[in-house]
């Protein structure tokens, strides 16, 4: 199967394994993300040999016997007699002295749980042949929390590690990428469901519409990814109502702190707190601010930042009773169609064009460069109103206002001056203002008005 995207981070990675000294590399994120695949990758390209060993949730023993096992298959080498992690381990770093070997430990924290002081063992190992051996170690974790823990200043792994790589979702673009038989329009509606984790990416059937997709997928009694959302929580969260009761707030659109309390029968503000934290922690929740006013407490908000936990939430979960007696596309049609288009999409639309912008920002297609990008906050006494704009971006010569329509119809020149007049009424003195739209522009000349179609986000 052909692998997608990850350049940068082929890239790092590949610069550690090359190296002729010893090296230490981390790499987390959730569940799903492709972390295993990223290393697959790389291993594939590189001349070493390497031992790659996914570790389990068994005894210390069972695990050394399995690794054991590995190596001396790997090696051409007679079963080896070790019974305890550190020696065994001690072993393979005093090999890699004689010639570069690449070790890999998927699923880290299984092993951290089984062996006494795992992270200390590590610490030793990489102290002690730091100057003697060529190792290149690699540990992967989707425990996002553990991982994150092994690189705070009390941990005795703490600048031991050479690279780091906080594994993300993929963007828009890259996501795209999996289906190429799409529309654009289609794109953007599938990824606005399935978002850029790769395992979902690649399930996803281009020679099929979106409904059928989402239908196969996600909307129907036994659906492939129909307890992955509630399977993923419960792995990492003890007390799961509480997430889903956070979960149902937020997808229903409450994002400020007191709403998300009030719309959610979470027993209180200190568990509330405890359950945001967490789900931020496991990157499926994000904390959001304007750009003009960051440290407002008040002005702070939550969002579901997983394209997939949004969409089971939102139609799903909430609907999963009558799921269980209805016939799936009449489910479909009652409780997602109409929303999903006039709503949802929308929304995640949005989204797509700021990593658009991001991206574009970041391989100096945009002058001058962005330097923020996020909701702006207004506050107009004069007309007792007050309010967010969703995307807006501030450079070195003030701020660009963006408006994004997924509608069916081109967006008209009397549109684009309403929205202007309005922007102007809240006092937000823009340089620039940029339209996107999904169906294209009536014909029009407007100064500092820059028109994007939804075909120019894609390749």
């Amino acid at each position: 199967m052909k692998f997608i995207g990850r350049t940068e981070e082929l890239k790092k990675l590949e610069k550690q394994i090359e190296t002729d000294e010893l090296s230490f590399s981390l790499i987390y994120g959730r569940r799903r993300i492709g972390k295993s695949e990223l290393v697959k990758q790389v291993l594939r390209n590189t001349d070493g040999k390497s031992i790659y060993f996914e570790c389990k949730q068994v005894a210390e023993e069972n695990n050394v016997k399995s690794l054991a096992q590995v190596v001396s298959d790997v090696l051409s080498l007679p079963m080896l007699g070790y019974t305890d992690m550190e020696s065994l381990l001690d072993y393979i770093f005093k090999l890699a002295g004689e010639e570069k070997l690449i070790l890999v430990l998927d699923e880290y924290p299984y092993l951290r749980a089984s062996v006494k002081g795992m992270d200390s063992i590590l610490q030793s190992l990489v102290g002690k042949y730091r100057e003697s051996s060529k190792l290149k170690l690699i540990i992967l974790g989707s425990y996002v929390e553990i991982m994150k823990s092994l690189l705070e200043h009390s941990n005795p792994l703490y600048g031991r590690i050479d690279l780091v790589i906080d594994l993300r979702q993929m963007d828009y673009y890259e996501s795209a990428m999996f289906y190429p038989g799409y529309s654009s329009e289609d794109r953007v509606r599938i990824y606005s469901v399935f978002g850029g984790i790769p395992y979902y990416n690649r399930l996803i059937d281009d020679k099929k519409s979106v409904r059928e997709n989402i239908i196969d997928l996600i909307a129907s009694p036994g659906a492939r990814l129909e307890n992955e959302i509630s399977g993923y929580l419960n792995a990492e969260i003890s007390k799961i109502i509480n997430a889903n009761e956070v979960f149902e707030a937020l997808a229903a659109g409450h994002s400020k702190y007191s709403d998300i309390l009030s719309h959610s029968h979470v027993s209180s503000g200190p568990t509330l707190a405890d359950v945001l934290d967490k789900l931020i922690k496991m990157e499926v929740v994000e904390k959001t601010a304007p750009i003009n006013d960051l440290f407002n407490k008040k002005r702070m908000g939550y969002r579901i930042a997983d394209n997939l936990s949004l969409f089971y939430y939102r139609y799903v979960f909430k609907y999963s009773s009558q799921l269980r007696i209805m016939d799936p596309e009449v489910f479909y049609e009652k409780y997602i169609e109409k929303d999903f288009e006039e709503q949802f999409v929308p929304r995640q639309f949005e989204e797509i064009c700021k990593q658009f912008l991001i991206r574009e920002n970041k391989v100096g297609r945009i002058e001058p460069v962005i330097e923020k990008i996020g909701k702006y906050y207004y506050d107009n006494p004069k007309d007792h109103t007050n309010g967010e704009f969703d995307i807006v971006t501030e450079d070195e010569e003030g701020y660009v206002f963006y408006e994004v329509k997924f509608r069916r119809s081109p967006i008209t020149k009397a549109m684009v001056e309403e929205e202007i007049a309005q922007v102007e009424k809240t006092g937000l003195a823009c340089y620039k203002y940029v339209f996107f739209s999904r169906s294209g522009f009536e014909e029009m000349s407007i100064e500092n008005v820059v028109k994007v179609d939804i075909k120019s986000l894609f390749p």
